[in-house]
């Protein structure tokens, strides 16, 4: 249970086989093969099968190219829609989770529920040592972030930026980026992107 939450609370952690329902879901209803998303996400078809199946996790980026391959925020790959259009307040323990990457690596806490028409997207990040984006990203928008705890290495245009708590960054998402998390703690940041690509 997460430190804090009430016992009452329950747990919308979905597991990563729930990310690959999701992502075969939407693909058939898409009309598209295996093989014309792999081409469109520029991964292999094995491994989109893999994640579908449930006996792989997608990293970060695999994350960003499959969403944008089926025109979707990669939140519509974790959250059920459960949440009601009128929701205003998500409870600490309720909200949507995804583990992404391999191991532990990088676990994603939306702040933000997926709907159509939204023009931003938050969440918790919390990058496990040695996590990260796992390669370089670029995509529609703005993205801003503020660190909780711990450190990350944030590059942008190939500039590198050791970011600590209290730190803040902001960037067009057009721009190359990538982060690593590259101390010994875990990293825990605020993460707000527009539109919600992400």
């Amino acid at each position: 249970m997460i430190a804090g939450a009430r016992k009452k609370d329950r747990i919308v952690s979905m597991p990563e086989s729930r990310v690959g329902l999701k992502m075969r879901h939407t693909r058939l209803l898409k009309g598209l093969t295996l093989k014309r998303l792999a081409e469109l996400a520029e991964c292999s078809e094995s491994l989109l099968s893999r994640i579908e199946n449930g006996s792989a996790n997608p990293s970060i980026k695999t994350m960003h190219r499959v969403a944008m391959a089926l025109d979707m925020p990669v939140s519509g790959l974790f959250q059920d829609g459960g949440v009601e259009d009128s929701s205003v307040v998500l409870r600490q323990g309720e909200r949507p989770t995804v583990q992404a990457g391999q191991g532990k690596g990088h676990r994603l806490e939306a702040l933000i529920p997926s709907r159509r028409g939204n023009l931003l997207s938050g969440y918790i990040n919390d990058i496990e040592p040695g996590s990260g984006s796992e390669g370089v990203i670029k995509h529609e928008g703005e993205e801003f972030g503020y660190v909780l705890d711990g450190e990350i290495e944030l590059i942008v245009d190939k500039k590198k930026y050791q970011l600590r708590p209290g730190d803040s960054f902001y960037f067009r998402s057009e721009r190359p980026h990538s982060y690593t998390n590259n101390r010994k703690k875990v990293a825990r940041i605020l993460w707000l992107n527009t539109p919600p690509t992400f």
